[in-house]
């Protein structure tokens, strides 16, 4: 694992610092998407809240992980696949969260439709959040 964050790092032009390298093996091991709060009480060390919100901004801004919003406008992150790079996500899938457990999931399966726009607007970025109970839940 250790081997691979590090590669990850390395082939981002990252340094391996020890709070990069702890949240990254979080993402790693988590099957969901992470919150703030969560690398603060999950990884086992004590990084400020400040390291910690620089760490997950470098690591979306060079597609290492992604964003989800949420129905209280909070945010969550996930781990972005392989085919994202700096400045260009590719993570044009639904995410679920679910209403019992509050587990959120990237329905990698379920692309999202594009969507016209009228004339003269740009689109940066499409989300869709469904919220229901997950089949660990049902």
């Amino acid at each position: 694992m250790k081997n691979e964050v590090a590669e990850i790092l390395k082939r981002n032009q990252l340094s391996i610092t020890e709070s990069r390298r702890k949240i990254l093996e979080l993402f790693r091991l988590t099957n969901g998407a992470l919150a703030h709060a969560d690398i603060e009480t999950k990884t086992g060390e004590h990084f400020d809240r400040v390291t910690i919100y620089r760490t997950l901004q470098t690591f979306v801004e060079k597609g290492i992980i992604h964003t989800i919003p949420t129905v209280d406008n909070s945010v969550l992150y996930a781990l972005c696949k392989d085919q994202c790079s700096e400045g260009h996500h590719h993570d044009n899938h639904v995410h679920f969260i679910c209403d019992d457990c509050g587990t959120a999931y990237c329905l990698e399966n379920i692309s999202i439709p594009e969507v016209k726009l009228p004339a003269g607007f740009k689109q940066s970025q499409t989300d869709v959040l469904v919220s229901g109970v997950c089949d660990k839940c049902s």
